[in-house]
């Protein structure tokens, strides 16, 4: 059996999604479904059982899930607000529950790989290599990266990151985000704002390095970034950290503009302040370079970013469709 943790989430959704397209169905998925439409990712989907994620831990101590021995974890499940103020929240969400499924799969022999996150390179400093042997250098922005790069220092720490996968995604987009709110791609809240108003509104740039529109970021479709991460499942000898995007860095004017595109509709941009509150924590460059999940025998091609966004439009947002 597959576990799933964050399964009915953005990128987890599209995990098994993905797994179902390659014929996996025993699949459990943890979630913590609240109140809102994340349910509705499951839909589509062939799992075979379901776990709500507060009774998750204590089950799986008891054996509950014993039946079937659980030989892969794809935890992916976390709190990804990079805006979260409650660092309590993140240490248990992100941190303390990693612990435990990291000590489970590995006492059992269960292949680990896990979603690490773009953000512990904080302003690229050190650039956004994924080499194991820099990841004490890094300094996160904010509390959600720094989050998951305590998580990757206590694998490395515990001598667990060289059996483990680690996926740095960097900016996933595509089908099956509609329920994340304020932590959706721009392309879905552009496509919202073109329907709305038939204008979108960027932050201006405050460098003066950068022209209004022109920061610049690692965009991947989720598509791609699900691929990426069961290449690992397949690939039982590759381990560390890798980088889960393009190599390519876009700006912002370039998605905008693709996505007027897809909907047939001229573009018209406007650029407003970057609340002061956030300046001190915005990326103005991000690339991930991705020449050690190449030499890892990914070969796959990637979509171009007009490619996907022009997919993401006109087969799911125009019609709000979901994978599965």
């Amino acid at each position: 059996m597959i576990l799933v943790t964050g399964g009915a989430g953005f990128i987890g959704s599209a995990l098994v999604w993905a797994l179902n397209q390659r014929g996996h169905e025993d699949i459990l998925v943890v979630d913590n479904l609240g109140s809102g439409e994340k349910w509705k990712n499951l839909r589509g989907l062939k799992y075979a059982d379901y776990c709500e994620k507060t009774d998750f831990l204590p089950r799986l101590e008891r054996g509950d899930f014993d039946r079937k021995k659980i030989t892969a974890v794809f935890h992916l499940g976390a709190c990804s607000s990079t805006t979260e103020s409650d660092c309590g929240y993140l240490i248990r969400n992100n941190f303390e529950f990693s612990k435990s499924l990291a000590v489970y799969a590995h006492a059992h022999r269960a292949r680990f790989i896990y979603a690490s996150s773009a953000a512990t390179y904080g302003d690229g400093e050190h650039g956004f290599d994924d080499d194991e042997s820099m990841i004490d250098r890094l300094v996160p922005l904010n509390m959600y990266g720094y989050s998951k790069h305590m998580f990757d220092l206590w694998l490395k720490d515990q001598g667990l990151l060289d059996q483990s996968v680690g996926l740095k995604f960097f900016n996933v987009f595509g089908p099956n985000e509609y329920h994340k709110g304020s932590m959706r791609s721009f392309i879905l809240k552009s496509f919202d704002q073109i329907k709305e108003t038939g204008k979108v509104q960027l932050f201006k740039s405050h460098r003066s390095d950068y022209q209004d529109g022109e920061q610049l970021r690692d965009f991947i479709y989720v598509k791609d970034a699900v691929e990426m991460t069961l290449h690992f499942l397949e690939k039982p000898e590759a381990n560390g950290l890798f980088n889960i995007a393009t190599g390519i860095a876009r700006n912002w004017n370039d998605l905008v503009k693709a996505t007027f595109n897809a909907m047939g509709i001229t573009p018209s941009i406007s650029y407003v302040d970057m609340p002061e509150s956030i300046r001190n924590q915005y990326q103005y460059f991000t690339r991930g370079n991705i020449e050690k999940l190449r030499a890892s025998g990914y070969d796959k091609q990637l979509y171009s970013l007009e490619q996907a966004i022009d997919d993401y439009v006109k087969n799911y947002l125009v019609n709000g469709a979901r994978l599965g």
